[in-house]
């Protein structure tokens, strides 16, 4: 067994003890955050070759191990308090921290015996950051810790950034960050070669290489230290990790590559307006003039936020649900914008069965951002590779695998573009084409699906009545569209 599922095994176990005192897996993996940072920056505070004094000496984990009972409990809900107010990735880490452990000697063990007798940095950071991907996943698996929302398959993660690329030159950005998958996959795929690197680059991978917005605070915090497990930013340095809704404005900053999965939700939390000058009323107000169209579907909004962010020249890779390739109105306006203002050059259509969220149709569109030139559109040729018709997957029986992805990543010819050649999943469609279908439909299929006339091969009820769902959604969009549109006639 690898030390790393050593560690988780040990780790897990616990999880059960706790959950009969109400602690659920979110909650116990954030515990186990609070305490691996306080541990960890007490053995850099003593290692023997350059020690770092990472923490104030009141918020040592020496502290913790010297109380017992009730004063433990105490000391460390005392010490949460005070971290939280401190600076940097601290206070990300932190930022409002809680208690959980209501029994003492429940916490006690899990001081004493479960993290205090083993040593998080003497291994280097593969290891524990690995042990800590896992226990991230095994808390996404489970069902009724609503943690799954956050997690995007690792296999689907590792063929986007195999075709993506990212170097030590670029920035890299994923404004729905989660618990920081895709900014882990990213770094590693850019950081291989790093002792052949400048020191100036082994700087920029650690500390401005990657950069990850998320609006919630335990996600926010599983994710920063997620970061710095796998060797990214400076426990003592600034977060790598904004806790805000991305959506609210143009941050100001343009980064090289977008690599994103937003959440699949499709009303925004906030009123939308647009350059369009149309409202969509929510809870409350933001402006934004670099908005081609007003919508509340988060999707579609998460789009063109990627459209502002996205620097020249740079390349963005997205998930998104099937109606942000069909939906009408503001869909309609954004694809068309994407069109021709982006080289919109491939859509990889997603099996069901790989999220967590069951009955979830998705894709993945890849584009990059190019110097504006009116009236010529970028998008030249755009090609979809189907890996959904005829392709079942389950998250235990027959998970998605990275090998499942290889086709598609030979045929996607990241080297060179100009080389690829259609088979049987990969079809091309001119510029032309596209536009001429009804609304600039992207949602294209041309295989024939077996599964319909396969009684026995059909789907389980929750994943159809989820598609039904979802298809009945859709259709009110478009009514709703329809409906503006009609109405915006009218007061002319």
């Amino acid at each position: 067994m690898t030390d790393s599922r050593r560690l988780v095994d040990k780790l897990w176990s616990y999880c059960d003890v706790l959950r009969d005192d109400g602690v659920g897996v979110i909650e116990y993996t954030e515990q186990l955050t609070y305490l691996l940072f306080i541990k960890m920056a007490h053995e850099r505070a003593n290692r023997r070759l350059a020690p770092e004094q990472i923490l104030p000496e009141k918020y040592s984990w020496q502290r913790l191990l010297d109380a017992k009972g009730m004063d433990l409990e105490v000391a460390y809900t005392t010490m949460l308090v005070g971290l939280a107010a401190e600076p940097g990735v601290i206070g990300t880490i932190f930022r409002k921290a809680q208690n959980r452990i209501q029994d003492p000697a429940k916490l006690q063990r899990l001081v004493h015996d479960l993290i205090g007798k083993e040593h998080w940095s003497s291994t280097g950071t593969d290891i524990k950051g690995d042990a800590y991907e896992q226990l991230l996943a095994r808390g996404a698996s489970d069902k009724g810790s609503g943690a799954g929302q956050y997690f995007t398959p690792r296999a689907l993660i590792h063929a986007i950034v195999d075709v993506v690329r990212p170097t030590a030159a670029d920035r890299v950005v994923d404004p729905a960050c989660g618990t920081g998958g895709f900014l882990l996959v990213a770094h590693e795929n850019a950081s291989a070669g790093a002792e052949s690197m400048t020191p100036k680059q082994r700087d920029h991978l650690r500390d401005t290489f990657a950069y990850g917005f998320e609006l919630v605070d335990s996600t926010a915090r599983l994710a920063s230290m997620n970061l710095l497990l796998h060797g990214m930013g400076a426990s003592n340095g600034d977060a790598l990790i904004d806790v805000r809704d991305a959506l609210v404005a143009d941050p100001g900053q343009r980064w090289s590559v977008v690599l994103s999965n937003p959440p699949f939700g499709r009303k925004s939390s906030l009123t939308m307006v647009g350059a369009d000058g149309r409202e969509v009323r929510e809870d409350r107000e933001i402006e934004r003039q670099d908005f081609a169209a007003t919508t509340s579907n988060k999707q579609l909004n998460f789009v063109q936020h990627i459209m502002t962010i996205l620097d020249t020249n740079g390349r963005a890779a997205v998930v998104l649900p099937d109606n942000v390739l069909f939906e009408g109105g503001a869909g309609e306006t954004i694809r068309r914008k994407l069109l021709t203002d982006f080289d919109l050059h491939t859509v990889l259509r997603l099996p069901t069965g790989i999220f967590y969220a069951q009955g979830v149709k998705a894709n993945v569109l890849f584009f990059d951002k190019k110097v504006a030139r009116p009236g010529e559109p970028w998008t030249d040729r755009l090609w979809v590779y189907d890996l959904r018709t005829n392709k079942h997957f389950t998250l235990k029986q027959n998970p998605l695998r990275r090998a499942d992805l290889d086709d598609f990543v030979t045929a996607y010819a990241p080297g060179n573009r100009e080389a690829r050649a259609e088979s049987e999943r990969w079809k091309s469609f001119t510029y032309e084409e596209i536009v001429a279908r009804d609304k600039a439909n992207l949602d294209i299929t041309w295989l024939k699906d077996d599964s319909l006339e396969d009684l026995d091969n059909l789907p389980s009820p929750d994943v159809i009545a989820r598609e039904i769902v979802d298809d009945l959604t859709a259709a009110l969009a478009e009514f709703e569209a329809v409906a503006t549109g009609l109405e915006a006639q009218l007061r002319e």
